[in-house]
């Protein structure tokens, strides 16, 4: 017999096995020495009010062995073919995959289910080589433009809090993604929980794993590898051109090259492929203590022994020169760490990821205004890259502004007290950072653009009011969050994933426009790969 509970309990009571077991049997009316098996289905907490309660959906197994919790296996057929294209052992049909980011890993999986052999294209290393170059950033502050923090095995998601929670649940199957995750490593609580994350810490070996299923599988995997030309006939896509002069062609192209890939944008439109301007948003981190976050989420002067590092999500709108701006809190790492995210020498990107425990005393969070056609005016020459456009200017201002005084540029980033950046003082001092590379007290309001600088006033005054203490000299920002998405868009069929004028095109993921995160790429991945083989496995 199967019986569903759905549970509410306070923390100690829901995250102690031992605990938790006895609250499921009293609410079945069972014996401590039942045969049954307590599985958890979903779990969430509820910190609005000053008890802080956890709701649980759980299975219980009565005299009856539970169903696998992971569907999905591995591949295990292979498929195989040359790598250009050539007749072969099986079908000969292969597809190009463009970015082994969450986007190119999944479609590659996906292609390998249809029957299609995947070769994966990736710039820059794998990511245990990868490390070298972020240790490189942080150390010494050299930025390696093929591998860094967004570019490598795994993409920028690689070294990320690697969140997986997505508001995209009719893209795809979320469930499917998930057990993915789990099979290649990943733990079987990113099943349960409402907002689950797997830890940087973690991701590099499960991204890895999913590496060796496409090679096991018969796929490619190619590093260092960069696509520098598009192979053209006729209005179709047949393949690329890498960096070395190899052509690779097959039946399509998955462009998985995530929303930092500049120069492929630039190579779309000296090649007169379609691209179109994309709302995107930028401005800064803000670091708090953790133990500060946690007093304000769970309303007790400490989180305990059983709830974990606090988040928070805030938004609001404000208005400038007579224009409504939504302002908002992105991609927030509780217990987690502030990175450098540039990937070209002379700018300076922040960006934020968290370990699986999320213990670091730190937490920080994307505040970030909306960027406007207003704002991109002075860049109207540029065309559909005028965001682009923007987003250079402001982290190589960035990177001039942290680096005042020294030689040459550096990944020390300009950063502000908070309160003292709402009202226009330049700190004397900082407050220590989990930010490797360094701080430079600097006026913030120098650094930004007045149409970011001023809403980000406006937002922590309302955000202030929200969390009493949010806004004050306990905290700081740190410049510039410039890459939250992609400010360009790669415009598709809405139902083929195909671009809307060049055949055998497939954009996909956070660089095409089409995600806005792990889960949302990895669906996106999956979908343009059975759209890819739906239109085009019958033949070359």
């Amino acid at each position: 017999m199967i019986h569903q509970l759905s549970l509410t309990l306070t923390p100690e009571h829901a995250y102690e096995e031992v605990a938790f077991r006895e609250q499921v049997l009293r609410s079945l009316q069972l014996p401590a020495d039942s045969p049954v098996v307590v599985r958890k289905r979903r779990q969430s907490i509820d910190a609005r009010g000053r008890q802080i309660r956890v709701h649980v959906d759980t299975d219980v197994f009565v005299s009856e062995t539970p169903p696998p919790l992971v569907r999905y296996t591995k591949p295990q057929n292979k498929v195989g073919g040359p790598s250009h294209g050539g007749p072969s052992h099986r079908n000969g049909q292969q597809a190009i995959v463009v970015g082994a980011g969450p986007a190119g890993l999944f479609a590659a999986l996906r292609l390998i289910e249809l029957g299609i052999k995947p070769i994966v294209v990736e710039r820059g290393s794998d990511v245990r080589m990868r490390r070298r170059d972020l240790a490189a950033i942080n150390k010494e502050h050299i930025v390696n433009p093929e591998s860094n923090y967004c570019f490598g095995e795994g993409g920028a998601g690689t070294y990320s809090d690697g969140k997986l929670y997505t508001r995209s649940t009719k893209r795809g199957d979320v469930r499917r993604i998930l057990e993915i995750f789990v099979a290649h490593g990943a733990t079987e609580e990113i099943l349960v929980d409402a907002h689950p994350h797997i830890g940087t810490n973690k991701l590099p070996n499960v991204v890895a794993d999913l590496r060796e299923s496409i090679l096991n599988a018969g796929g490619e995997v190619r590093f260092n590898t960069k696509v520098t030309d598009l192979i053209l006939t006729n209005n179709e896509l047949r393949g690329v051109v890498t960096a070395s002069g190899e052509e690779l062609t097959g039946i399509g192209v998955i462009l998985a090259t995530g929303h930092s890939a500049r120069d492929i944008f630039y190579l779309l439109q000296k090649r007169n492929v379609l691209i179109e301007a994309k709302a995107f948003a930028m401005g800064v981190r803000i670091e708090h203590q953790q133990s500060l976050i946690d007093q304000f989420q769970y309303h007790r002067p400490d989180r305990g022994d059983y709830l974990p590092a606090a988040s928070y999500s805030l938004v609001t709108q404000t208005r400038f020169n007579g224009v409504e701006r939504g302002v908002f809190s992105f991609c927030m790492c509780p217990g987690g760490f502030i990175v450098p995210a540039a990937t070209a020498p002379g700018e300076l990107v922040v960006n934020g990821m968290s370990p699986s425990r999320r213990d670091s005393k730190y937490a920080n969070s994307g505040l970030v205004v909306a960027i406007t056609d207003h704002d991109l005016k002075p860049y109207i020459g540029e065309g559909p890259l005028a965001g682009l456009a923007l987003q250079q200017d402001l982290e190589r201002w960035a990177c001039r502004m942290g680096s005042t005084g020294s030689d040459q540029p550096s990944q020390t980033a300009p950063a502000q007290l908070v309160a003292d950046f709402v009202d226009g003082r330049v700190s004397t001092a900082l407050l220590p950072t989990s930010y490797q590379p360094g701080l430079a007290s600097v006026d913030m309001a120098e650094v930004l653009p007045d149409h970011i600088a001023q809403p980000l006033r406006q937002g922590l005054l309302d955000f202030g009011r929200k969390m009493r203490g949010y806004l004050s000299n306990d905290g700081q920002i740190i410049g510039v969050e410039s890459r939250t998405s992609s400010p360009v868009r790669i415009p598709r069929d809405r139902d083929t994933c195909e671009h809307v004028e060049l055949r055998r095109l497939f954009p996909c993921g956070e660089g095409a426009g089409y995600a806005g995160g792990i889960v949302s790429a990895a669906m996106d991945g999956e979908r343009c790969a059975e759209q890819l083989v739906q239109l085009y496995k019958k033949g070359l």
